[in-house]
C-alpha cells in the first residue's frame, strides 16, 4: 500500500510573497510581472522557471480548460484560476528557485468540496502544448481529467506516486516528458488569506 502525504506544498522564491497569481491580474499587468521575472532569470542563472512570449496565453488556456473540466465534475470554483500547491513535497520544485520558501498545509484543513488536483501537473494533463507549438507528450489514462480530491486513494492505487526528483540542469524541461508530482488545485482564498495582499 501506498502512503499518501497528508499535505500540500506550495513554493516561491524567497523574494516574492507566496500565492502571487499571474492570472489574477491583467493582460498588461501580467506582461510587465513576466518581464521582470525574465530580468532576474537572466541576471541569476539559479532561477530555472521558464516563461517566454507565449507563456500568459498558453496558462490562461490551461486554466480555461482546468476550470471548465473541473465545473463539469461538480465542482463550483470560487476563483477563475486556482492556487497551486503539490501533493506533498517536491524535490524538483525545491530546486527551481535559488532559495525556495515554501508554504505546507495539511489536507485536513483545506476545504475538500474547493480542492481538485491533476496527474502530474495541469500544464502537461491539459495536453494544449501542441496548439502553441511545443512538443506532445505521449498521452497516458490520468491527462485531460481534473480529479475531485476524494479520488485521490484511487487514483495513487492505480498509478502509483509520480517519481520526484532534481533536474541537474533543468534545461528544456518545459519540452520533455514532465510527470514530477500530483498538482493540488485549491479553488477559493480562505485558507491562505492570512498570505495574501
Amino acid at each position: 500500500m501506498i502512503d499518501i502525504p497528508s499535505y500540500v506544498t506550495h513554493y516561491h522564491p524567497a523574494e516574492d510573497r507566496p500565492f502571487q497569481n499571474l492570472s489574477d491580474l491583467s493582460d498588461d499587468e501580467a506582461f510587465q510581472v513576466i518581464r521582470r521575472l525574465v530580468r532576474r532569470s537572466r541576471a541569476d542563472p539559479r532561477h530555472k522557471r521558464v516563461y517566454g512570449p507565449i507563456y500568459m496565453a498558453y496558462r490562461r488556456r490551461v486554466e480555461a480548460k482546468l476550470r471548465a473540466l473541473y465545473v463539469g465534475s461538480g465542482g463550483r470554483p470560487a476563483r477563475l484560476a486556482p492556487h497551486y500547491f503539490v501533493l506533498g513535497s517536491s524535490k524538483w520544485f525545491e530546486g527551481v528557485y535559488p532559495d525556495a520558501r515554501s508554504v505546507t498545509i495539511p489536507l485536513d484543513q483545506l476545504p475538500m468540496d474547493l480542492v481538485s488536483f491533476t496527474y502530474p501537473d495541469s500544464a502537461v494533463s491539459m495536453r494544449i502544448g501542441a496548439e502553441f507549438g511545443l512538443p506532445e507528450t505521449p498521452a497516458r489514462p490520468y491527462h485531460e481529467k481534473v480529479f475531485r480530491f476524494e479520488q485521490l486513494p484511487e487514483i495513487v492505487s492505480r498509478y502509483g506516486l509520480p517519481q520526484d526528483g532534481v533536474n541537474q540542469d533543468y534545461q528544456d524541461y518545459h519540452l520533455a516528458d514532465f510527470e514530477k508530482y500530483i498538482e493540488v488545485q485549491l479553488w477559493c482564498d480562505e485558507p491562505v488569506q492570512h498570505l495574501l495582499r
